[in-house]
């Protein structure tokens, strides 16, 4: 499957809207699990592995490779980063975060930190 790109066809969207092309690549397994590891600074692929410990090796290079694609993580000497698109992906997903735990709270659900 193809690094989703804005502007081409993307899993439920024929033309590629950047909200739809988006959402094809951060619905992909792991995807939002790795962007959420690093949000506290770099890591290298086997610490990364180690914290999502039910991923494959193969299926986190794959999720590197398009997350790199994308411009939204960047390999530096530290291993794996936000780049600052990524960063700026994380401060939006801040408002989603808050309203999940609103939600898990709303359903009965103790909400977890992971």
């Amino acid at each position: 499957m193809p690094t989703p790109r804005p502007g081409t066809p993307v899993r439920g969207s024929a033309t590629g809207r950047p909200i739809m092309a988006a959402m094809d690549l951060f619905g992909r397994r792991w995807a939002l699990r790795i962007l959420w590891e690093l949000r506290a600074g770099p890591l290298g692929a086997r610490a990364l592995l180690a914290q999502c410990d039910e991923m494959s090796s193969s299926v986190l290079y794959q999720r590197l490779r398009e997350l790199t694609a994308s411009g939204i993580i960047a390999r530096s000497a530290d291993g794996y980063e936000l780049t600052e698109l990524g960063e700026a992906l994380s401060h939006a997903l801040r408002p989603l975060d808050e309203w999940a735990v609103t939600w898990a709270q709303a359903q009965g659900s103790r909400p977890r930190d992971e």
